[in-house]
């Protein structure tokens, strides 16, 4: 659920559509959160357009989740 702890970044993580079988086309977002001050702990796909992203806690400040940083990559045009 939600309220799972997020234990480290998501590391090239290629998200896909539920029972897609098969090599990642153009579309398929890849998030990567594997370098310094990088926070994207989960990624869950939703639609084509959407997606639900749990971002971790600051180390220093557990309570606090003010701010992201992962990237995105093999968006397609209209994406």
């Amino acid at each position: 659920g939600s309220d799972d702890i997020i234990a480290g970044n998501v590391s090239k993580h290629i998200v896909l559509p539920a029972g897609y079988c098969g090599q990642p086309k153009k579309g398929h977002l890849i998030f990567d959160a594997c370098f310094e001050s990088g926070n994207l702990g989960r990624v869950d796909h939703i639609t084509e357009f959407e997606y639900d992203l749990f971002i971790r806690p600051d180390t220093c400040n557990p309570r606090f989740r003010v701010w992201f940083n992962f990237t995105v990559e093999n968006v397609k045009e209209s994406q």
